[in-house]
């Protein structure tokens, strides 16, 4: 067999679905209904981006912003489809990457689980640096004090040397996770109906301040101001594909999972653009400062009211959504990695499981090690923002994926079709293309360099175990 046919070669999907949930030494168990598999999906996606892209995408868009919501929302929800597509007809834990196993081959799954792991890793590391803010920000409106700097920013920030928070909330997520998949999903669970609860809360005390003149004009920029903000705002819904990751741990997976994936994302456009409508109407559109975005949220509440406790409440949602937020990126970037090494990619120390927690422990613990160094002391700087060319990348490969695997094996059993085949994932594809194209330079050169180590450490190590291969071999 030549190179490129093996580098080519597909994993039957019949046998990644057969292999699901063993690992070495134990199995996974399922044990995630419907309800906290959406809420997990919910989970990665609901953060701190409505806590922060709000104060700057609306200069760009003006009250117009909650129409950038819903383009992103339906841009989001064409690569949304083929997901649930796939994850109902290859219920694995690899997401993307396995998919892309049985449908591009060997080393394009390898560059797509190359890819999400610069999406988790990195994201989640940027996202925990910055609950130190946030938990500051709480703390000062409760108590009036605050902690130092310098274990709250990471070296090359203002005062930082080691940032202690962002490793806290990386370890005590890490602790939920050692107990298990069902403690996991009923810690986020509990997690995310705070953090929906308290966006909630937001929208009803800015609507005792709502103007109908402060929509008007309602697009002051035009469509142009719509579509900029609604590339910015796109990275909002980004996480909605971490329900695919359990599919080794779903109790009905093949119904489920689908279903995880469209609740999640109509949950999430819905709390985004009824927060949307609720600060413009609120607040005129151009008292927005894009320099103060990180409490945006918190002082258009406080200005409604006219008191400081609606801020305090507010902050203290930002400081729970980053804490689901790590929670379940962590969980869907282990089981990532258990797919990848259960088929001799990566070591095999990321698929054994332990036997009586039913959960991959080393695996965890690797990765909480990695993205608590990350956190505690590298400034992410543009490195975080090439997580989203990963990420937009991963999603192309899904969709083209649908298109393939219809082609290929009709027959094969689904538990949810794309509807409007094959036009939504190309659409979805092309959408992809579209956002991936108008991002800066710099963050183009970070993804090849990162593309470029990850090839490296294929043809260093990945090929030469690959089970594929060694059974050519």
């Amino acid at each position: 067999m030549t190179l490129a046919r093996r580098l080519l070669r597909t994993k039957p999907t019949e046998r990644i679905v057969a292999e699901g949930g063993h690992g070495e030494g134990g199995e996974l168990r399922r044990t995630m209904s419907l309800w906290q598999l959406t809420l997990f999906s919910v989970g990665a996606t609901l953060g701190t981006g409505i806590f922060v892209i709000l104060g700057q995408a609306v200069p760009k868009a003006g009250p117009a912003v909650v129409m950038a919501f819903v383009l992103a929302a339906v841009t989001a929800l064409f690569s949304a489809l083929s997901y649930a597509e796939l994850a109902g007809t290859i219920p694995v834990s690899g997401s993307s990457y396995s998919y892309a196993y049985a449908t591009l081959g060997e080393l394009v799954a390898w560059i797509c689980g190359w890819c999400l792991m610069l999406e988790y890793a990195v994201s989640v590391a940027a996202v925990a640096v910055g609950w130190g803010e946030y938990l500051n920000s709480f703390l000062r409106a409760l108590f009036g004090f605050t902690l130092p700097e310098a274990i709250t920013r990471s070296p090359g920030q203002d005062g930082g040397v080691v940032n202690v928070t962002a490793i806290v909330i990386v370890l005590l997520a890490t602790w939920l996770l050692l107990y298990g998949a069902s403690e996991s999903a009923r810690a986020n669970a509990f997690f995310v109906l705070i953090k929906i609860a308290v966006l909630l809360f937001f929208c009803v005390v800015t609507f005792t301040a709502f103007r109908s003149g402060n929509l008007a004009p309602f697009a002051p920029m035009g469509v142009a101001g719509i579509t900029a903000a609604a590339s910015q705002v796109f990275f909002s819904y980004i996480g909605f594909d971490a329900a695919s990751t359990a599919g080794e741990e779903a109790r009905n997976p093949k119904r489920d999972l689908p279903l995880a994936i469209i609740l999640s994302l109509a949950i999430v456009t819905a709390v985004y653009v009824l927060v949307a409508l609720a600060a413009v109407g609120a607040m005129p559109w151009t008292a927005f400062d894009p320099g103060r975005t990180e409490a945006s949220l918190s002082y258009i509440a406080d200005l409604a009211v006219g008191a400081t406790w609606p801020g305090l409440i507010v902050s203290f949602g930002a400081v729970v959504a980053i804490a689901s937020v790590v929670l379940t990126v962590i969980y869907g970037q282990t089981r990532i990695l258990f797919a990848m090494s259960r088929d001799g990619l990566i070591p095999r120390v990321f698929q054994r499981v332990n036997p009586r927690r039913q959960v991959p422990i080393a695996n965890t613990l690797i990765v909480a090690a990695f993205i608590s160094v990350l956190a505690g002391l590298v400034p992410l700087g543009q490195l975080a923002e090439a997580t989203s060319i990963g990420t937009l990348f991963a999603f192309a490969i899904v969709n083209v994926g649908v298109l393939v695997l219809r082609y290929r094996s009709p027959e094969l059993p689904r538990g949810f079709r794309t509807p409007l085949f094959p036009v939504t994932p190309v659409l979805g594809a092309i959408m992809c293309v579209v956002v991936m194209a108008g991002l800066a330079g710099v963050t183009w050169l970070a993804f090849g360099l990162w593309m470029l180590a990850g090839l490296i450490c294929y043809f260093l190590y990945g090929y030469g175990h690959s089970r594929l291969n060694a059974e050519v071999r």
